[in-house]
């Protein structure tokens, strides 16, 4: 996740436009560029060892850059996509987007692992001492799990059920365990199914001691990381739990998007509340509350859902592929920025 900067300092082999400078202009110029560049001194050590005034060695190390005497370049690690990064960032006024190049084999394939892998890389930045880390069900959120390697000190805790209680050691609780064992902190799994059959047994179920235990826990998360899922069968876990003739009546209701059991429409507004009260579920105003609220999800079956998630700004911060983002660069009017933490529906 690193990206690193490489400073060519040349002196007497510089451009030709750089030798319009006279040698000793030339020398001076290499010279400070180096302390300023290499080394890390400040405009003002610089003018004082050179017996100058920092406003000329302002001018000196821009007449530097202008004549190629020095030469700037960005790198980032290939699989990462600095210049969509930066403009998905800026279109829905996240936090922060981190683009992965799409596996060329697997351009169909949602939620490509290294996505994952991308992921726990960007959590180990956000996530600081004594922080609350929250972790929904989903794929991305078990591959991130699976990757983890560095974490401070922190609380973990499972933000939804699970798709299928007999399948949580290699699910969402699992990931919880994971995270916890790798910050050495405290983890709090959530063991229940994410839908339950009505509002009555999913209520009983919230106010178990292990469940009501961890659902304390979300009003302090402070980072989350969430999946999104578009409204087809495969791609979405609350789709494929559903009845037909509940997919059915949500798709009339102008479904696009799901996300920790919440439904959005292509605009983000939240519908279905009803679907709601029958999930072991973080809520979205809680959601709406934590600080940092990472999303990971890609593929081109996916940017329609991701685009309708970002538009609801329960979203700070991306993790997605580059086939997903070139659909999000130009999907219809720009959102308005998510950092507002804006609530489209009144939720």
């Amino acid at each position: 996740m690193n990206s690193s900067e490489e400073i060519a300092v040349s002196g007497m082999s510089a451009g030709r436009s750089a030798m319009r400078m006279g040698p000793a202009e030339l020398v001076q110029a290499a010279a400070m560029a180096r302390r300023f560049y290499l080394e890390g001194k400040s405009k003002i050590q610089i003018a004082e060892e050179f017996g100058v005034s920092r406003f000329k060695v302002a001018r000196v190390l821009e007449t530097a850059l202008e004549r190629d005497l020095v030469r700037i370049e960005i790198r980032v690690p290939a699989e990462l996509d600095a210049e969509r990064s930066d403009a998905l960032r800026a279109r829905y006024g996240l936090r922060h987007a981190v683009v992965v190049e799409s596996p060329a084999e697997a351009e169909e394939t949602p939620d490509p692992e290294n996505l994952g892998e991308v992921a726990a890389d960007l959590l180990g930045e956000l996530v600081n001492e004594g922080d609350v880390l929250g972790l929904a069900w989903g794929r991305s959120t078990i591959h991130m799990a699976a990757a983890l390697d560095r974490l401070p000190p922190c609380t973990v805790v499972q933000l939804t059920g699970v798709y299928d209680a007999g399948t949580a050691e290699r699910g969402s609780v699992e990931a919880v365990r994971r995270a916890a064992q790798v910050s050495g902190g405290d983890a709090h799994p959530i063991y229940a199914p994410m839908l339950l059959p009505d509002a009555a047994t999913a209520a009983a179920l919230r106010n178990q001691t292990g469940i009501a235990r961890a659902f304390e826990y979300f009003d302090k998360v402070t980072v989350a990381c969430v999946s999104i899922g578009s409204w087809e069968p495969g791609i979405s876990t609350v789709h494929d739990m559903l009845s037909d003739e509940e997919r059915a009546h949500y798709a009339s209701l102008g479904v696009a998007a799901e996300m920790s059991a919440h439904l959005f429409d292509a605009e983000g507004r939240r519908i279905g509340r009803d679907l709601g009260e029958r999930c072991i579920t973080v809520k979205t105003d809680q959601l709406r509350r934590i600080p940092e609220v990472v999303a990971i999800a890609g593929g081109q079956r996916k940017a329609a859902a991701i685009d309708a998630v970002l538009r609801s700004g329960l979203v700070t911060s991306l993790v997605t592929d580059t086939s997903a983002a070139d659909y999000l660069l130009t999907a219809g009017q720009a959102p308005k920025p998510a950092l507002s933490r804006q609530d489209p529906d009144g939720v």
